[in-house]
């Protein structure tokens, strides 16, 4: 569905030129849920505007549904949907009439404009809000409209940036339920987030991004497989104990990581690790165990400074 060869994107900022995507090859498959993830400025918005076929390619080689987006522009965005991280809805329009409208600039005619909208308002669960000003929606709701709207068109690549920031747990596992259900029905999915539970419930496969390269790729229980271990040990000790602590029990554990108010101990056997550092005659504040999260592999290959 989407296939990428030595993918770059630069351009001109402040004269000076930034080269945002490096050189990547991508491929996802026909009804695959496919993620990209990374920290801010490592180039995912920049590949999927390129993959959107609303910004062109730099260089490289890149076919979204076998066809050149340089070339066929108008055919692929007819044939995709693009779902931002903003809403873009329109708020002097009612729930339904976002739908219908929208779906007027695919050329659908009125009725099968008007039966897609009313499928669709069932499908995100907004029937009842149909005639509703979008700014008496939630935020929820208005995440929900956006996704429906961008599936008017039927498409077979949905693009998805950021589908969830900014909702409470309780709407965000709404839309990943319907994010499923779109999967199950053929639907393929590409997917910007920064939430690594969001990348490891719903990716098949997946992407790191680092500073406009791609550092890791596979599936979530693969990439925790590779770059992490089954547990990770938390401690907490007292204030600027945790570096004093870190050497004394480095040897305990696959990996020990530093954190200003807690230190990771990367191991099989959390418990069995805890244990033998309580042996040692250490007693931290706090301590518990956690399997290993995409959230670890992440940080590993990107990071925790914070980026800008």
């Amino acid at each position: 569905m989407i296939y990428a060869s030595g993918l770059r994107k630069s351009f001109v900022a402040g004269g000076s030129t930034v080269e945002a995507v490096r050189g990547i090859d991508v491929e996802v498959r026909k009804g695959e849920y496919f993620g990209f993830l990374g920290p801010n400025g490592a180039g995912k918005s920049s590949t999927m505007r390129m993959i959107a076929a609303v910004s062109p390619v730099s260089g490289g080689s890149l076919k979204i549904l076998g066809l050149d987006p340089a070339k066929d522009g108008p055919e692929i965005r007819a044939r995709i949907g693009v779902c931002p991280q903003e809403d873009t809805l329109d708020t002097e329009l009612n729930v339904r009439d976002n739908l219908v409208i929208y779906g007027r600039y695919f050329g659908l005619s009125r009725t099968e404009v008007k039966q897609r909208a009313e499928e669709l308002l069932e499908f995100v669960q907004l029937t009842e809000k149909a005639t509703a000003k979008v700014d008496d929606l939630s935020g929820g709701m208005k995440r929900r409209l956006t996704i429906a709207r961008s599936l008017i068109n039927k498409p077979e690549v949905l693009l998805l940036d950021e589908p969830t920031t900014g909702l409470d747990p309780q709407a965000r596992h709404v839309v990943w339920d319907r994010l499923f259900r779109l999967k199950q029905q053929g639907v393929t999915l590409v997917m910007t987030t920064h939430y690594m539970d969001e990348a490891e419930q719903l990716c098949d496969r997946l992407v790191v991004m680092d500073k406009g390269l791609i550092v890791a790729e596979g599936s979530p229980t693969d990439l925790i497989r590779e770059y992490s271990t089954r547990e990770v040990a938390e401690l907490r000790f007292g204030i600027g104990e945790n570096e004093l602590v870190a050497p004394k029990v480095e040897d305990l554990a696959e990996r020990v990581e530093v954190l200003p108010d807690r230190l990771l101990l990367y191991s099989a056997d959390g418990e069995e690790t805890i244990a033998k550092v309580h042996e040692r005659g250490l007693e931290p504040v706090m301590s518990l165990v956690r399997r290993s999260t995409l959230e670890d592999v992440f940080l590993r290959l990107t990071g925790r400074t914070l980026v800008d």
